[in-house]
């Protein structure tokens, strides 16, 4: 008996879930684990297989050992509304990444408005200052007027990277923290997947969070930030999957999605400035380039402006879609200390840098909130701007 391993008998369903849920082939998950496939086909017949296996299971699966024992599995629901199904569709079972960024980011914004309340601030007024019945262009109107931004603020700026950076700073200048992020905290091993989410808004009045999916490609970045300011001024936390369809099924979705649009090109703006000049496509990729959007949100735009007609849509969100598949993921790019500012945020950064050095906060709790620890927090603290 010495020589065997331990075993254990755990709910075939529970082993079925934990692979599943991380969307791992049973091969995949036998060369992880260090066995041969038919071994785990047998693990989750008769749910029998060694203690250390199962440590082992529970570690490539990123499912807590604990939850493996339990007798069915636990239900993986989001902490706060999902807005990603299209139509009668249910929306596809969140990830352990998608849940961990959720979960981390409610801390961070935790910390933050008992920070901002403790200091004494002031709830921020355009949180939720758009009624539910007030219209898309409305919105837009408000969300430009509080950030400073004219119409055309976009064709103003030299490339994609440089509005969109301009965008950011404007939004986290209004007291929103903002973070875009393309990995699970700073494991790059665990890069997020745009097409399972593209970025979440926590709503609240002292510490608005805004998180963008820092996989997705630059200017589809773009309108998911446009997109989760409006929820933050129609007070709706939830977690979007913009581009996954044209007619999102919820209705704070479909005014957020308008919102965004009429922030980043104007319907004034674009009617002066339609060309069609050559192909659809061509005069697509043209107001792309002028208001910094991605081509599908030029598309939508003309489409509801009836600058274009729903079969010319059709044809083109056919191609576009097929396009995207094959076109890899985008990262944040630059030097790590750039990345955190991105992934962090400068204004929560600056505040759990305040907190260290007054005593506040302990080294111990700011490694947790910002997943540095050691030399690399001390490093991204002095990076930042006195300042800030």
């Amino acid at each position: 008996m010495s020589g065997r391993r331990a075993q254990t008998t755990l709910q075939p369903t529970v082993l079925r879930w934990a692979r599943e849920r991380v969307g791992l082939a049973m091969e995949a998950v036998a060369a992880m684990v260090g066995v041969r496939p038919d071994r785990v086909v047998e693990w989750e017949r008769s749910g029998r297989l060694s203690m250390a296996q199962a440590d082992r299971l529970a570690h490539c699966t990123r499912t807590p050992v604990g939850y493996l024992y339990l007798r069915e599995p636990p239900e993986d629901n989001l902490p706060i509304p999902d807005f990603r199904a299209a139509g009668r569709e249910s929306p596809r079972r969140p990830s352990p990444d998608l849940l961990e960024t959720v979960d981390l980011m409610a801390r961070r914004q935790a910390w933050m408005r008992d920070e901002l309340i403790e200091d004494g601030a002031d709830p921020l007024a355009f949180v939720g200052s758009c009624r539910r019945d007030s219209t898309p262009a409305e919105a837009a109107a408000a969300m430009r007027e509080h950030l400073d931004l004219s119409a055309d603020w976009g064709s103003r700026q030299r490339s994609w990277t440089a509005a969109l950076r301009h965008l950011r700073h404007r939004v986290e200048a209004s007291g929103i923290l903002v973070v875009f992020n393309g990995v699970v905290g700073n494991d790059t091993h665990r890069r997020l997947d745009r097409r399972e989410f593209q970025g979440f808004a926590l709503v609240d009045h002292y510490a608005p969070l805004i998180f963008v999916n820092g996989t997705d490609f630059k200017a589809a970045r773009m309108f998911t930030l446009a997109h989760e300011l409006a929820h933050v001024f129609v007070d709706a936390t939830g977690v979007s999957n913009v581009d996954a369809t044209p007619l999102p099924s919820h209705d704070a979705e479909r005014f957020c999605n308008s919102a965004a649009a009429e922030f980043l090109v104007s319907e004034k703006e674009l009617i002066a400035h339609w060309r069609q000049v050559g192909t659809i496509e061509d005069s697509l990729q043209t107001v792309a380039r002028r208001f910094k959007v991605s081509v599908l949100v030029a598309a939508h735009r003309a489409l509801r402006l009836r600058l274009i007609d729903r079969d010319d849509f059709a044809r083109f969100y056919d191609a576009y879609q097929q396009q995207a598949a094959r076109r890899p993921d985008e990262t944040s790019g630059g030097s790590f200390w750039n990345s955190q500012n991105v992934r962090i945020g400068r204004r929560f950064g600056a505040a759990v840098r305040r907190a260290v050095k007054e005593g506040r906060l302990s080294y111990r709790e700011a490694y947790a909130l910002t997943g540095l620890r050691g030399d690399p927090f001390d490093t991204f603290v002095q990076s930042l701007d006195p300042a800030a």
